[in-house]
């Protein structure tokens, strides 16, 4: 069966790609078009709007041809999956892995992805996070920019190889937590506004027009945000949604999206039987976001600590560019380590105003910490990674403070081994005017913070993409080698932590920072070299795999 929400349209035409056969859809009410019809798997189809031009479906689930391609026929439910006993992410979760499946390998596709997943498991994570993979303009890019949200980018494999990667994934005990972006969608190949009202000029954001979630049709873009998250837990088996940039959710409802989206996720899971989590990236020191919905919250089960981060990077390398002003002093990582947030009401002179509120009673499992993570490298012109910045010992004390911490880890792909290859950004526009943009946008972007446009490398060129694959052969090699077995060492020791009550002292004078939870302590003196001492010390290599 065709179903199609467009409100805006009087006529809606089935146009069979193969025949060009085109069957009119019946409008069975004000919002809906619908034809009952039996397409076999794999055939590709358009869709046409009172006589227009051929349009992809907005519920594709599978753009063979890229963006611009016609819509393909998937039959989810003849992949034979092997992880029936599966029981799903159980938050919080021991580590996790970030993963941009186009440089993770040379490869670059879910099949390539595959065959690393042991490293993962020998390494000591039990999530992978997957970036993006909506299906997006050209054949690379961080996936930000998907335009059709149920189709697995053609270019990594599709849908069957996402279904293939998430299925080894489980074999292996590895959980799957997919980043999707629901605040925004890319501009090539995005004709959503000709079926409905699917944006609005109420709001402005950093991306273009608003997605419109609390205006006059906007149950229907609600609907297909809330279908398209249930659908990743029931059709791919993933485990977990990390929601993009919760903050520029525009939405003033009674229910929020959040709360009606993290509702149908948990619903899904409850009725397969495994347990799911809906983790939202969000800069706004709010723990509504992951209270339950009976005591005002939106009921999420864990949100990103932006506060962590930047503590932690602003002490160990002395960058205050930015909204690194805001931060580097010990305290600051003292407050991060016992409270999650730094800003929790006080004054921030980066926004010039108080930002964020306590967590009060929220456990530290419900955040997400990292040293790196695709923002924090991709964010700097060259996207040099933070290895590139600090001296073996200081990164070493970061890992130290960030893995062992009360709150969750997120590893950001090669950082366990100190990776030398950049992770810039990145497109394949095939629009000249839009790739021209991107590239004067990305050069304007950095000369407010002083760096000269010919530091910013071209988004749009070949070897911008290509210095960010992994180098698999540098963790045979020292320093990476070591670094690698420092970072197995550490998650060891996460893994025998069995309690959190977290405290903090910090010295900016001596420079020294103690750090304690039940059982452990971290010392550290940001002298030269750096002192750092873990009692008990890490673990050797050599224990039980994560499930």
């Amino acid at each position: 069966m065709i179903r199609v929400w467009a409100p805006h349209v009087a006529r809606v035409e089935l146009d069979l790609d193969a025949t060009s056969e085109r069957v009119a859809l019946s409008k069975i009410d004000r919002h809906h078009h619908e034809l009952v019809v039996d397409l076999p798997s794999g055939t590709d189809y358009w869709l046409r709007l009172d006589g227009g031009p051929r349009r992809a479906d907005p519920r594709s689930a599978h753009q063979p041809e890229g963006s611009e391609g016609p819509s393909r026929v998937v039959d989810h439910a003849a992949f034979e999956w092997t992880d029936a006993d599966w029981p799903g992410l159980c938050w919080p979760a021991v580590a996790i892995y970030e993963m941009h499946v186009g440089t993770f390998t040379p490869g670059g596709t879910f099949d390539s992805a595959v065959e690393r997943l042991d490293h993962l498991v020998d390494l000591g994570v039990d999530t992978v996070e997957v970036m993006p993979v909506a299906e997006f303009p050209g054949r690379r890019g961080w996936g930000y920019d998907g335009v059709h949200l149920w189709a697995p980018q053609s270019s990594y494999g599709g849908p069957e190889g996402l279904k293939r990667f998430v299925d080894a994934a489980h074999a292996r005990g590895l959980a799957v937590v997919l980043d999707v972006v629901y605040n925004h969608l890319g501009p090539a190949g995005n004709y959503l506004q000709e079926f409905g009202p699917y944006f609005t000029d109420r709001y402005s954001t950093p991306w273009g027009q608003a997605v419109n979630l609390d205006g006059p049709g906007s149950d229907g873009v609600r609907a297909h945000i809330v279908d398209n998250a249930a659908m990743w837990i029931r059709d791919f088996h993933i485990d977990g949604l990390r929601l993009d940039a919760v903050h520029a959710f525009l939405d003033t409802s009674a229910t929020h999206l959040l709360e009606e989206l993290a509702a149908a996720v948990h619903q899904q899971g409850e009725q397969l039987n495994r347990s799911v989590a809906v983790i939202a990236e969000s800069d706004l020191n709010d723990p509504r976001l992951v209270r339950p919905v009976e005591e005002g919250g939106f009921g999420l089960d864990a949100a990103w600590s932006d506060d962590f981060h930047h503590a932690v990077h602003a002490a160990l390398t002395a960058e205050r560019d930015g909204y690194y002003e805001d931060f580097g002093s010990l305290a600051d990582i003292a407050a991060a380590w016992e409270e999650s947030f730094v800003y929790a009401g006080r004054y921030s002179a980066h926004r010039d105003r108080r930002h964020g509120r306590a967590a009060g009673t929220v456990e530290p499992t419900r955040f997400v910490v990292s040293l790196q993570n695709h923002d924090q490298v991709g964010n700097r012109a060259k996207g040099d990674r933070i290895g590139e910045v600090l001296e073996p010992d200081r990164l070493r004390a970061g890992a130290a403070i960030t893995l062992l911490a009360p709150q969750v880890p997120l590893i950001f792909q090669g950082e366990e081994w100190a990776a030398s290859t950049p992770f810039p950004y990145f497109t394949d526009h095939t629009d000249p005017d839009l790739a021209e943009a991107v590239r004067n946008g990305r050069r304007s972007e950095f000369a407010a913070f002083g760096w000269k446009p010919e530091d910013v490398p071209d988004p749009q060129a070949d070897g911008t993409f290509r210095s960010a694959i992994l180098d698999w052969d540098e963790i045979d090699r020292e320093p990476h080698a070591g670094m690698l077995e420092w970072y197995r060492g550490l998650l060891a020791r996460r893994r025998g932590l069995t309690g959190h009550s977290p405290s903090a002292l910090s010295d900016d004078t001596a420079g020294r920072l103690a750090l304690t939870r039940e059982g452990l302590t971290i010392e550290v003196i940001l002298g030269e070299p750096v002192y750092l001492r873990i009692e008990p010390p890490p673990a050797a290599l050599g224990r039980e795999t994560p499930r």
